[in-house]
């Protein structure tokens, strides 16, 4: 501590700053004087004195005194004497008056220049103090003005600072503008720009802090320039102004040229604003520019970089960004790894995930990390995610050998739902006695898991005990839940125990969200029952939730099967007062109906409808009518449609379309057209299905065009088009006919998939070959062949018996 000055020091040093007062310039004073400490203790009598004369009845025995007391040989005058006098006054206005006391009553040797000015910034202290404080603020600056006082940079900053408060940015530019740049201090400049980033004047402050930033400035940034800065860039807009990447990039690297960096806390905001904005590219310039400029950084601000990068997808990059973490020696933390293996997982480079997870247990790169529950839970789950299951388990035995790790409920669900989703429901349910045995308790997670594993594998009656049996043991079901159990009923078209299912969510007291709604309405109206959906129609508005464009679909879908057209017309209606705005679906939904009717003309005026809302005719709209006018025997309107799909609406037509046509020309007796359209699929790229060739396979066998059967059994063969019950019937019947069963068992034996010899002890020692095939061919082939058949594995093989 630096011991305290003697009474004949305090005395020459006063001495000499009188002598300073008189001979400098009144600027320059201000600012030696900005921070002038305050009066000694043996003023404080004096100034309680000076307080009880102002302050009493004015008479001339009073002004005498006090003019003695502030102005006489043996009480110093100085600016601390004044402003202190003036801080104690009781008002703003009193303050005024001892000002012009001053003003008009000291002899101008005895008061020093800079008196003034810090007596009006005691004024202010007070006015600020006092109600509507920035308008009296602004009326004793426009007094300062009037009597020439300059103000003090204290001054100044208490203007800046209040009138900001009060929302008078505009004034106190005005004043800004006037103040002698002298004067200006980075304290200063600070506070202009925090009230005007805060005022949302984001230009304004930008411009401020473009000065700050210039070369040999005099008021330099700071690092609570920098803190009003960082945190002003964290916003998320301001009226009037975006601040783009580019310009936040550019202001830390300007700062850090003058050694103001974002802390930690900051930088780390500022990277994780970017990366959700998807401008990673931009976080990593700003991190990277920190680094360069040598300003702190911490795991931290690496990792909310790494997590952005993740999202992306840019492993490359997340290497390099942990190389250089090594490389300036920036300890990584457990969150670090975590982020490594979780992005690694979900992109199911799983093996490259386990071996960040080794190195980083043995500390192979020289930093050792213990996992902790969560690092494991990612690990287990992306094992379970790509069929893994059982090197999930032998990591969670690894997790109970590590203290402060023991699997927990999330542990056990990864593993659970691995494999229901395999199918192995046996052994989810023995890991969910697992699990109750060693007290982890299972969640609505955990039972919709199973539910769902159970479902989808057509265990619904099973699903639904299991449920009733969690419940009875208190653990509560959820939206999800029944959405999956109603979801299974509809599909297996069990209507009335969905509908059992959602009375019974209703009084369980579980809020149905409007996917229940959704799902329901649409199992209802496949199965016909368009009166219940109405009713949940209307129990979802009930509820606040609106119907969607798909599930207004569905309905007008139903209505339309159900041939009630007014309930259809009258839900687009409804659809249109909602503002939700029909799709293709919608117009494809009408135009099929009223093609099936017959109604081509209303049919082909939906389609222009259609066109003119905008909305391109698909694959679908074309087909409702070539199907429609195919069903009616009107081929060459179907022939026309088709063509037009290709030259003007550029809309390619697909395999069903194809059929379509085809099937219906071999029924007219049309097969060489149909031909043409075979070639055609060819040249469009579109594949036959078995639907094709058993339409082209009965209309050859009318007009008994062999060879281009037997050209077509090849390509199925070439295609791998597997036959079905149908093909063979065909066929065997027509070539059975015309004596050209070797060739049927030839096209039987182009599906051959597995070749092998096998001794049978009754036959003697040949040869034989057996083909897996389909069981509808080996059905129809064996028997039109007479070739026989064991039974062997889960379908029949055929026998071929060829001489040694």
């Amino acid at each position: 501590m630096t011991p305290p000055l003697s009474a004949s020091k305090q005395s020459k040093l006063l001495l000499s700053l009188r002598l300073r007062l008189r001979t400098q310039s009144p600027i320059l004073l201000l600012r030696h004087l900005s921070t002038e400490p305050n009066p000694p203790q043996d003023q404080d009598s004096l100034i309680t004195q000076a307080l009880q004369l102002l302050q009493s009845p004015e008479n001339e025995s009073n002004s005498t005194q006090l003019h003695n007391l502030l102005f006489s040989s043996s009480s110093p005058s100085s600016p601390a004497l004044f402003r202190n006098i003036t801080r104690r006054l009781s008002s703003s206005s009193q303050a005024l008056k001892f000002f012009h006391y001053l003003q008009s009553n000291s002899p101008s040797q005895d008061l020093p220049s800079c008196s003034l000015p810090y007596t009006f910034q005691a004024i202010f202290e007070v006015a600020s103090r006092e109600p509507d404080s920035p308008n009296k603020l602004l009326e004793l600056y426009r007094t300062a003005k009037e009597h020439n006082v300059p103000l003090t940079i204290n001054a100044a900053t208490l203007l800046v600072r209040c009138l900001g408060r009060a929302g008078m940015v505009d004034q106190a530019l005005v004043m800004v503008k006037e103040l002698d740049p002298s004067l200006k201090n980075t304290n200063f400049c600070n506070v202009v720009v925090d009230v005007l980033f805060r005022s949302e004047r984001a230009d304004d402050a930008l411009k401020v802090l473009d000065e700050m930033l210039q070369p040999d400035v005099e008021c330099p940034p700071n690092d609570t320039t920098g803190d009003i800065v960082f945190g002003a860039l964290l916003k998320r807009e301001w009226p009037g102004k975006s601040v783009n990447e580019e310009e936040i990039v550019g202001l830390v690297s300007k700062l850090g040229e003058h050694d103001v960096f974002p802390d930690t806390f900051r930088l780390t905001q500022m990277i994780t604003k970017l990366c959700r904005n998807r401008r990673t590219g931009r976080a990593w310039d700003i991190l990277h520019n920190v680094m360069k400029s040598g300003g702190v950084v911490q795991a931290n601000s690496c990792n909310a970089l790494l997590t952005g990068l993740g999202r992306d997808g840019d492993f490359e990059r997340m290497n390099k960004l942990t190389a250089e973490m090594k490389e300036m020696d920036i300890q990584p933390n457990v969150v670090t790894f975590g982020i490594l293996i979780n992005h690694m997982c979900k992109s199911r480079r799983v093996d490259a995930a386990l071996e960040v997870f080794e190195k980083m247990k043995e500390g192979s790169d020289g930093i050792s990390v213990e996992p902790d529950v969560i690092m494991y839970n990612t690990l287990i789950d992306g094992l379970c995610k790509v069929g893994r299951q059982e090197e999930g388990l032998s990591l969670m035995e690894q997790m109970r050998s590590q203290k402060g790790c023991a699997p927990n409920t999330v542990t056990y669900n990864c593993l659970i739902d691995g494999f229901c989703k395999t199918g192995e429901i046996e052994r989810a349910h023995e890991l969910f006695d697992q699990m109750n045995k060693e007290r982890v308790l299972p969640n609505v997670i955990t039972v919709n898991t199973l539910v769902d594993g159970m479902c989808r594998h057509g265990r619904i009656n099973s699903a639904v005990e299991f449920l009733n049996d969690m419940q009875s043991e208190g653990l509560k079901s959820n939206a999800v839940t029944y959405t999956t159990l109603i979801n299974a009923f509809c599909n297996v078209n069990n209507i009335n125990k969905a509908m059992e299912l959602f009375d019974q969510m209703l009084n369980s007291g579980c809020s149905p969200d409007a996917i229940v709604y959704y799902t329901l309405i649409s199992g209802l109206c496949q199965a016909g029952r368009m009166d219940d959906a109405s009713s949940v129609v209307s129990k979802l508005k009930e509820v606040g939730f609106c119907l969607d464009t798909v599930c207004y679909n569905v309905l007008i879908g139903g209505f339309c099967k159900k041939k009630k057209l007014d309930k259809a017309y009258e839900m687009i209606k409804e659809m249109e007062q909602a503002g939700v705005k029909p799709d293709s679906v919608t117009y494809n939904i009408l135009i099929s109906y009223f093609s099936k009717s017959g109604n081509f003309t209303t049919a082909h005026r939906m389609m222009r409808k259609m066109i003119k809302e905008g909305l391109t005719p698909t694959v679908v709209t074309y087909g409702a009518l070539i199907h429609a006018y195919c069903l009616i025997g009107k081929i060459d309107e179907a022939m026309k449609i088709f063509r037009d799909m290709g030259s003007a609406s550029k809309v390619p037509p697909n395999t069903v379309i194809y059929n379509t046509l085809i099937d219906s020309l071999c029924k007219n007796n049309e097969v060489e057209l149909a031909l043409s359209l075979l070639d055609d699929m060819k040249l469009k790229g579109v594949k036959p299905n078995i639907t094709t060739y058993n339409a082209v396979f009965k209309g050859l066998r009318e007009k008994n065009l062999l060879e281009k059967a037997f050209e077509l059994m090849d390509r199925m063969v070439e295609q791998a088009c597997n036959p079905d019950y149908i093909t063979m019937e065909v066929l065997t019947e027509w070539l059975s006919a015309v004596g050209e069963t070797g060739k049927l068992k030839n096209f039987v034996q182009g599906y051959a998939v597995v070749e092998t010899e096998l001794a049978l002890q009754e036959a003697g020692c040949f040869s034989v070959v057996l083909e897996c095939v389909p069981p509808p061919v080996a059905a129809a082939a064996t028997s039109a062949l007479r070739i026989p058949t064991i039974g062997i594995g889960a379908g029949p093989f055929l026998v071929d018996r060829l001489d040694d």
